[in-house]
This record gives structure tokens, sequence and C-alpha cells, in this order.
């Protein structure tokens, strides 16, 4: 699963992970050939590290806790050109990343996102899907992107990324990402990708409690002034205004 350090990755996946032990051995094996998994443990009591670590996957550890922060050690830990984000509940199938992937690679987008098609009512419960749909909604208003969902499946370029100087550490991060991208200019564009019913409990979507605090989250994100950052090479068309 590990890419040689002789053999550098054309890709990194980072995988936050807080006690998946359960999904680790199917999202792992489903990673593509070549591409080098980063799994950040993110405080797990479950022996999710180790499952992680004897399969082959390069671990990093994040004390801090909060989705953002795990992401973003997964990205600092990143050393190829380009990086995906993918969920480590098997909500997500990673076979599906060279898709994602592919448009990054051969410059026709600097910001890919997977749109999540649910394979059964099961996986998306209404209160997240709502969320999900408003805040997407609250983005075109801000940024101008044409999204239809935040999810969590994506992929860009790793220097881009680390120039959008990203700080949210909790679940805001994902959409500071694409916030901070379109102000910058960035193509930004959507591929649908399936998903479905997670490996065991949600620490997020799974209640209302957590939908709320990341609906917050993701409110002082939007409520942000823009900011300045640097353009990537070939930016300047918003691949979400088709």
């Amino acid at each position: 699963m590990e890419t040689p350090s002789s053999s550098p990755s054309q890709v990194d996946v980072v995988l936050p992970c807080l006690n998946e032990a359960e999904a680790l051995p199917w999202v792992l094996d489903r990673i593509p050939s070549g591409w080098r998994a980063i799994v950040v443990d993110n405080g797990s009591t479950d022996g999710s590290a180790d499952i992680a670590r004897a399969l082959g996957a390069h671990v990093v550890s994040e004390p801090v806790r909060g989705f953002g922060a795990a992401c973003h050690a997964g990205l600092t830990a990143a050393t190829a050109d380009v990086v995906c984000f993918c969920d480590c509940d098997a909500s997500l199938d990673p076979a599906l990343l060279p898709r994602i992937a592919a448009p990054v690679l051969d410059g026709t987008a600097d910001l890919v996102l997977g749109r999540r098609r649910p394979t059964t009512p099961k996986a998306w419960p209404p209160h997240a899907r709502l969320a999900n749909l408003e805040l997407a909604r609250l983005v075109r208003r801000r940024t101008g992107v044409r999204l239809h969902d935040l999810g969590p499946m994506r992929a860009a370029r790793r220097e881009a990324l680390l120039a959008l100087d990203l700080t949210d550490r909790r679940s805001g991060y994902p959409l500071q990402m694409v916030v901070r991208g379109a102000d910058a200019g960035w193509r930004v564009a959507e591929m649908d990708v399936s998903y479905h019913p997670r490996t065991g409990r949600s620490k997020v979507t799974g209640t209302w409690r957590g939908t709320w605090q990341a609906v917050r989250d993701m409110r002082a994100v939007l409520a942000e002034a823009p900011v300045t950052a640097p353009e990537v090479v070939g930016a300047g068309v918003r691949g979400g205004e088709r």
C-alpha cells in the first residue's frame, strides 16, 4: 500500500480517521495502485492507527481534535503534487478517486469535488442533506460558484492548497477550501460519486447536534471577508459556472 520513498507517489490520499477500525481494511484496499494513503489518526481509541500501519498506510498523528485539523495535518504531510481527500468510513469508494483527480492532473480544473449521490436513503439523513443544500446555496451567493454539494471527496494541487493558508480546524475546513479557492479564481468542478451508508456511527451528520455544529462552523467561514490568495497557474474560469 505505502509507496517506497525511492518511488514518490503520483497522488497522496488524505484520510482523516477517528475510530474507523472496521472500515479501514476496505478503504485502504480500494486506494488506487501507486497512490499513497495518508491516514491521519485524530485520537482513535480502537486501534485504527495500528491497523492502518499494518496495512501499509503512512500514518500521521494529529492529537488536536477536529476534521479540519486532521485534514490539514494530512495535507502538510503530503509530498505528491496532487492531493486527494476522502472520508475513512467506507461511505465513499477511494477507487473513484482517479476520476476526481483527472481534471486536476490534466490541468482543466483546480479543485474537483465529488457530488454525493446516495445509494440508499439511509446513506444521507434528511437533516444532513437539507443542511448541505442550504450551505451550497450560500456558497453560490457568496462566490458565484454553482455547487450542489460540499462533498468530502476532492482533489487539488498541494502547493496551491497550502497557499490558501486555510485556518479552520473544525467542520468548516472543506468549505473554507472552496471559498478561498473561488476568491483566488480557481476553476471549481463537480463530478458525481456514489454515497453509501457509512460503517459505524457518524461523528457529525449522524446527529442533529453534530450537524448544527457543522453548519455553525461553516456559517462562520462564509462570514469571513474575502482573502486574497495566490492564483494557481491556469486559473480564472470557475468550472461551477457552466
